[in-house]
């Protein structure tokens, strides 16, 4: 893998052990509507962005409901459960090696600004990072604009820039900022639905450590 400076990192999924949480917390609100509720490897199979678009994949009719009830009702049990989360077992060694080989690293999340500060804060990582990206909205839209102003604003060439995600959108993320694209199969999607991207596509991040420093 060719030299980069500056690593971006998705956070839930990537670095954040939660797709177990999220399966709850759908399941929860398809189980109140009396529909078919998921197991992780369908959820696995079915997540995307936009989220209302996979919301209408499993079931849900927002010609009945409008599409924020259900979304209120994930993001109030995820929020209220967060606290059983935890990192990924490999998250906080890679991240340190990095920091401690001289490069920089950022979060950009689909997740709410002051949600995301305060969970990566939480989980003791704030040093780490040089930025930490949110949105502004609790429905996970917004990634993409996000993530070309930061490339925009940050003193390195594209080139030297890499994102490390987890989702299909992560690559697309990726592509908008004209940046290289890692994606790790632990999180939110499968692997035979990352590769389809085209992307360099790793089991954990101690892997994406080793291609890291593989030069």
């Amino acid at each position: 893998m060719k030299k980069y400076n500056h690593i971006i990192w998705d956070w839930n999924g990537t670095l954040l052990n939660d797709r177990w949480l999220c399966v709850e917390a759908i399941n929860q609100a398809l189980n109140k509507r009396n529909l078919p509720m998921l197991t992780e490897g369908k959820y696995k199979d079915v997540f995307s962005f936009p989220v209302e678009n996979y919301y209408k994949k499993v079931g849900f009719d927002f010609s009945k409901e409008p599409f924020h009830i259900a979304g209120d009702e994930f993001v109030t049990y995820y929020g209220n459960n967060f606290f059983r989360v935890e990192l990924h077992s490999d998250s906080i060694s890679v991240l340190k090696k990095i920091q401690e080989s001289g490069r920089t690293q950022s979060v950009l999340s689909a997740g709410k600004q002051d949600f995301l500060t305060d969970w990566i804060k939480n989980h003791n990582l704030s040093d780490y990072f040089i930025k930490i990206l949110g949105i502004d909205n609790q429905y996970a839209t917004g990634k993409k604009a996000l993530g070309v102003a930061w490339v925009d604003e940050i003193s390195y060439d594209s080139k030297e820039i890499i994102m490390v995600g987890d989702t299909v959108h992560d690559s697309e993320v990726a592509e908008a900022m004209a940046i290289d694209c890692v994606l790790v199969e632990h999180g939110h999607v499968s692997r035979k639905r990352l590769e389809k991207t085209g992307r360099k596509v790793i089991s954990n991040l101690n892997e994406f450590l080793y291609l890291l420093n593989e030069s």
